[in-house]
């Protein structure tokens, strides 16, 4: 009898020692999720699909496997802590970068980006599919049936293919200092009918990189953005005339009015804790938005 209470008392501790399936899947979930969105502040050449397969490691691994598939003509690595530092000159270019981008904790200075990161397909899709699968639960509600503005929903409610959810608003990770609870209603991604039939605009605004709104509009703090994409939490207004072409007076004039108009829409997003980025067709209206206010991100839609 002894000799079976000893056993079933193991055998309870070990139970109660060893952690639940739920916590071991919970636990590797986060990480991943984490991983992905350190990643997606990168700019990768394979669109961060290498990032997305070794996501379920831990960070200095996929750090290592993933090195070479770094944009590195757009990266700079710095070891300010002196914890990196080779005695190779030969090792120095690709063995301090590793070291210093395979940190555990985030370093301020250590690993540089020149110009704007558009994040991977690959990573926008994987955070895109957490969010949808409710790995944020509390980032999701139903739609009020007294909402004023009509939401396209499929007969048997699912999400539509584009990654825009139906019957149901949903939202992208939030940043430190803006939980849910203290999020305005009026910071609630809505989607809503594209404001004008022009054709270009409209296919510029659509294939923005992981947009989660391609067909329509998305209101935000009372303002319709062109683009929303998720993973950032990077709001977007598409600009698809010619400015550069216009006579100086013209020029000027349409100049003046986009930055008014920018600074008030990134005023708008910024208060819901949002990013906000111009999307524009030639180098040189990107040049002129800068010139006239140097904090505003113009991007050039390469694909539009």
């Amino acid at each position: 009898m002894r000799i079976r209470a000893c056993i079933a008392l193991l055998l309870l501790l070990s139970a109660c020692a060893a952690p639940t399936p739920g916590l071991k899947r919970s636990t590797a979930q986060n990480r991943r999720i984490a991983n992905l969105h350190r990643a997606a502040a990168m700019p990768w050449r394979d669109q961060g699909r290498c990032a997305v397969h070794e996501a379920s490691q831990p960070w200095p691994v996929l750090a290592e496997r993933c090195f070479r598939a770094l944009d590195h003509d757009r990266i700079r690595f710095h070891d300010p802590t002196g914890r990196c530092t080779v005695a190779s000159a030969d090792a120095a270019a690709l063995g301090l970068g590793v070291c210093v981008l395979a940190a555990p904790e985030f370093v301020v200075g250590a690993v540089i980006v020149v110009g704007v990161v558009m994040v991977g397909v690959a990573i926008a899709e994987a955070l895109d599919a957490y969010a949808l699968k409710g790995m944020y639960p509390e980032e999701t509600r139903p739609t009020s049936e007294t909402e004023p503005i009509a939401q396209e929903s499929s007969p048997d409610g699912a999400p539509n293919p584009d990654g825009a959810s139906s019957g149901r608003d949903w939202f992208p990770p939030v940043p430190p200092g803006l939980e849910p609870r203290d999020r305005p209603p009026e910071c609630t991604p809505r989607r809503i009918p594209p404001k004008g039939g022009h054709p270009l605009h409209n296919k510029c605004a659509d294939n923005i990189p992981a947009n989660a709104f391609r067909g329509a509009n998305v209101l935000v703090n009372g303002k319709a953005f062109d683009a929303l994409q998720p993973a950032t939490r990077t709001l977007w207004e598409v600009k698809t005339n010619d400015i550069e072409t216009y006579n100086p007076f013209i020029r000027q004039t349409e100049l003046d009015k986009q930055v008014g108009e920018a600074q008030r829409e990134r005023a708008l997003a910024a208060a819901c804790g949002y990013d906000f980025v111009i999307g524009v067709r030639s180098e040189a209206h990107k040049a002129l938005l800068e010139l006239a206010d140097f904090t505003l991100k113009a991007v050039v839609m390469e694909w539009c």
